[in-house]
């Protein structure tokens, strides 16, 4: 049985998805175990990504692009994230933070900045969460000051992906002081080669190996007033925006790690044996096949819904909040499921189950920890 198939993927979707599964088939999963082991960033299949036209194609035709849709998006993250989660973020994370851009920036900054992503000469990337401060939007401290012609930015910002690869990134930072702390931020665009912005790498991942993050150090970094993204005060409101759509392509990326887990653990109790019958002939194991296969189907049909919800304005931010928490946390579940099936062959660093074991762990912080979720559901739901 095709635990991803085409069933419930809108039509419009659905080449999409075949192109991204022969790709992954033949460029992701083949290299997911050597690129966790060595933590490279994965160039060259990135660049076979690029070449396959499906990386950075979610930026419109007008600017280089092919337009994806949010299930077009959606529908890739499944199989690539099913392959392998590091590799499938680096090339997820090509054109972070373009969205916002395409929809509120200036012309200039359009074909300055989105083309070359859109056209594969360029990669970006989006700086937000900070040293000290994750999930509360509101709450950063890295300062844009305005002076003549600009901006000089001052602070730090963590977990920043591409922070040393990207040309340049969108990056929030506070620029006012006022009683509404949600209108005190805005965007910005900010070029990696700018004076006054050093990044680095941080120290190695437990999972997403293929997938780098960086630390960044703003000092008096300075930036064009014409690089402000939409309106000064703005940024905190783009930005929820932005993440509700983020957040239906995180619950993708959920999906392709518990496809994974179940492939993975029935593929082995069907092939070993114990007590004189294969392991899937006990009902204690059968049962946890079903529960996986419970959680995942329900997460699926869940994903998919708020995709076209969150694609229509439905109540984007509570359709959004719903499917992350959901299919990330079904990830987790099904892949410690599979390391329980697995036995102690489970902690060997060359299993298939073990790495996804690992990398199940992280989408349920990125994109909004899922007990921030919680409250947005919560207070979205009344």
């Amino acid at each position: 049985m095709d635990l991803l198939d085409e069933s419930i993927v809108p039509e419009r979707a659905r080449e999409i998805k075949r192109e991204a599964r022969e790709f992954a088939d033949e460029h992701i999963a083949p290299n997911a175990e050597a690129y966790y082991a060595s933590g490279e960033y994965p160039w060259e299949i990135l660049e076979a990504g690029m070449d396959a036209g499906l990386v950075a194609q979610d930026i419109g035709e007008e600017y280089g692009g092919k337009g994806f849709d949010l299930a077009q998006v959606l529908a890739i993250a499944e199989e690539f994230y099913r392959a392998d989660a590091g590799i499938a973020l680096t090339l997820q994370l090509a054109s972070f933070g373009c969205e916002m851009l395409e929809q509120y920036g200036t012309e200039e900054q359009k074909q300055t900045y989105l083309r070359p992503v859109a056209e594969n000469d360029q990669i970006s990337g989006l700086a937000v969460s900070e040293p000290e401060t994750g999930s509360d939007l509101a709450g950063m401290t890295t300062e844009a000051e305005k002076v003549e012609g600009g901006y000089e930015i001052t602070g730090e910002k963590y977990w920043v992906g591409n922070a040393v690869e990207a040309d340049w990134l969108t990056v929030y930072a506070k620029t006012g002081d006022g009683d509404d702390r949600y209108s005190n931020y805005t965007l910005f665009i900010v070029e990696t080669d700018s004076e006054g912005y050093e990044a680095e790498h941080i120290p190695e991942k437990m999972g997403m190996r293929a997938s780098k993050q960086g630390h960044i150090v703003f000092d008096d970094c300075f930036v064009p007033e014409e690089n402000v993204v939409g309106s000064e005060g703005g940024g905190f409101y783009v930005l929820a925006d932005f993440f509700n759509h983020g957040r239906v392509i995180v619950g993708g990326h959920g999906l392709g790690l518990a496809a994974a887990a179940i492939e993975e653990a029935e593929a082995f109790v069907h092939d070993r044996n114990a007590f004189g019958r294969t392991v899937d002939e006990f009902q204690a194991v059968q049962h946890t096949l079903s529960d996986m296969r419970i959680g995942f189907e329900s997460a699926r049909a869940l994903n998919w819904r708020a995709c076209e919800k969150v694609a229509n304005g439905e109540d984007a931010g509570y359709w959004a909040a719903l499917t992350k928490t959901k299919s990330t946390e079904v990830a987790v579940d099904c892949a410690e499921k599979g390391m329980k099936l697995h036995g102690g062959r489970s902690i060997l660093t060359d299993r298939r189950i073990a790495r996804v074991y690992r990398d199940a762990r992280i989408p349920v912080i990125y994109e909004g920890a899922n007990d921030i979720q919680r409250n947005l559901i919560y207070r979205q739901s009344r």
